[in-house]
């Protein structure tokens, strides 16, 4: 056995209250002692005293003259507690890989969720297969690839329902919690432990650091108990700390999220909506029009409920354009009896039994007039496809033999209930016609009269919070997220101090509002009342003296 001393002098490391740094070099040591000689901010000298065992090899190499000698490598990882080396060089890359691939999937897990959600905005959603057949045809695809087959396979007509969406919000909802175990809980309980520092230096180094030459750390800790902080003494230490609800907050932002996400589904897999244009006059049934979205959708007793629309009517702006558009609507039970009616618009809504009609659209379904004094007939109104965003309903009054080959008619056109456009048999412009003014217009010799304009309703029927048992999560969740992100603002303030004769050092830090913390730990400190050396204690030291 021989004994080595090997002094080492390794560069300025950056102070770490947490960790003791060690050199990184691969030394196989038996029976080693460490002795720290000095730590400043230049350097930092060991003496390290260690037996060598001589093996077999080296005992060979001796007696062939060969001098053995310990090689140190930078790229080696660290030693060990017990003093053994382990692993191998390629550890540091491994462990950048390991990061980049979990940064990598979370970002995919943030990403692509966004990405369905956008999607949803792009793609129109709840709309009849005809409608996708008509807008993603197979013949011109979109983007040269996606076509109605790609919207039903993925089921992107129903987003937020499908099976592909609803598997990346699980993923997310993973992520958020292991995030919140491997990250945010951890921090927490290293926040609420008491660290006192029974060093000068180490409190000196803190974000913020200052040094009152004569006072005293009680007074200090007065001064911070009516600033809000929760003061703890031992001996010559102090530790305070305030804001630790700031340090719980992310925790419950990523709690609210869960709980949105949950709320989110459960919409998605228990609630159900519909939409249905009804003419004015006639009737539907709630249950035929409110459609099951998932598995946790259980129709009520109310979907049984008849709804009667007795009249449809709009208001206009007096440059003609529409303002507002309303249906007058009754509610019938299983023997037709009455039991709510309401005159709903936009934004004004019918609840009833669980669920809510919205007035959400509007349509010309026919018009009614008569011909020479006969009828009145119902034509109905076809929508025309114009440029623009403006409405165009039309129909066809047909004038002569129907077994002719060359039928001709008279044309109208209309934009809203207030008037009518009326065409002769060529074409021609022949005039205006308000409904229900009874005035006749003579067209080749036929006299028409418009008697009315029917409008048809466009509604939305969707569950309320009886219903849908993802509501009142949803709004729990949004109301604790507003709640825990209000809180997450508040500063973790923690301070350290420590009473070296009649000086008192004193060093914190914050994780916000870091410009504003020194100002406001200057004003403290000055608060703090100066130790001033009474006469008498004077004369008693001369004396001494």
């Amino acid at each position: 056995m021989e004994t080595l001393a090997l002094n080492l002098s390794i560069p300025p490391l950056k102070p770490n209250p947490y960790h003791t740094h060690l050199p990184k070099y691969p030394l196989s040591l038996s029976a080693s002692q460490i002795h720290y000689l000095k730590h400043n901010k230049r350097n930092l000298s060991l003496t390290i005293t260690c037996k060598l065992k001589a093996t077999r090899q080296s005992a060979e190499r001796e007696k062939g003259g060969v001098a053995g000698n310990i090689s140190a490598s930078e790229g080696a990882p660290l030693l060990s507690e017990d003093g053994n080396g382990g692993g191998n060089s390629a550890g540091g890359g491994g462990g950048k890989s390991k990061l980049v691939k979990k940064l990598w999937r979370r970002v995919l897990s943030v990403l692509v969720p966004s990405g369905c959600s956008l999607l949803r905005t792009i793609i129109e959603q709840g709309e009849a297969p005809g409608f996708y057949f008509q807008k993603y045809p197979e013949d011109h695809p979109a983007l040269g690839f996606f076509t109605w087959r790609w919207i039903f396979a993925l089921g992107f007509d129903h987003m937020f329902s499908c099976p592909l969406f609803l598997s990346l919000l699980a993923l997310l909802a993973a992520s958020l919690m292991a995030c919140t175990y491997t990250t945010q809980i951890p921090l927490v309980k290293v926040a609420r432990r008491w660290s006192f520092s029974h060093s000068a230096e180490s409190i000196s180094k803190q974000e913020f650091a200052e040094t009152l030459p004569r006072a005293s750390i009680q007074d200090l800790g007065v001064i911070l108990m009516g600033s809000g902080y929760e003061v703890f003494l031992k001996g010559p230490s102090l530790y305070a700390f305030k804001g630790l609800a700031g340090r719980f907050a992310p925790i419950g932002v990523h709690l609210a999220m869960l709980l949105i996400m949950v709320g989110g589904t459960l919409t998605a897999a228990g609630s159900f909506k519909g939409s249905v244009t009804v003419p004015q006059g006639l009737n539907f049934i709630v249950g035929d029009v409110l459609g099951p979205s998932g598995f946790l959708s259980f129709p009520t007793e109310a979907f049984n409920t008849e709804v009667h629309v007795n009249r449809f009517f709009m208001d206009y702006y007096d440059s003609g354009e529409v303002r507002q558009f309303h249906s007058d609507l009754s509610l019938l039970d299983l023997e037709g009896k009455e039991v709510m009616r309401k005159t709903i618009s936009v934004n004004d809504p019918l609840r009833y039994g669980g669920f809510t009609i919205y007035q959400t659209d509007w349509s010309l379904s026919a018009l009614q007039l008569m011909k020479d004094d006969e009828g009145p007939f119902n034509l109905a109104m076809a929508p025309l496809k114009i440029n623009g965003d403006k409405k165009l309903y039309g129909t066809f009054l047909p004038v002569g033999s129907p077994d002719s080959p060359d039928l001709k008619g008279i044309s109208m056109l209309a934009r809203d209930l207030q008037s009518i456009v009326l065409y002769d048999l060529e074409g021609k412009f022949a005039g205006i016609r308000r409904p229900n003014s009874k005035l006749p217009i003579d067209i080749d010799g036929h006299k028409i009269v418009v008697v009315d304009a029917i409008g048809s309703t466009g509604l939305d029927l969707k569950v309320m919070d009886r219903t849908d048992p993802g509501v009142p999560v949803v709004y729990a969740g949004f109301g604790f997220l507003m709640l825990t992100t209000c809180i997450s603002f508040l500063s973790h303030s923690q301070i350290w101090a420590l009473q070296d004769g009649t000086t008192v050092v004193v060093g914190g830090k914050t994780n916000r509002a870091k410009i504003d913390f020194p100002d406001d730990m200057n004003h403290l400190l000055d608060q703090v009342p100066e130790i001033v050396e009474s006469s008498s204690s004077r004369q008693s030291n001369s004396s001494s003296g």
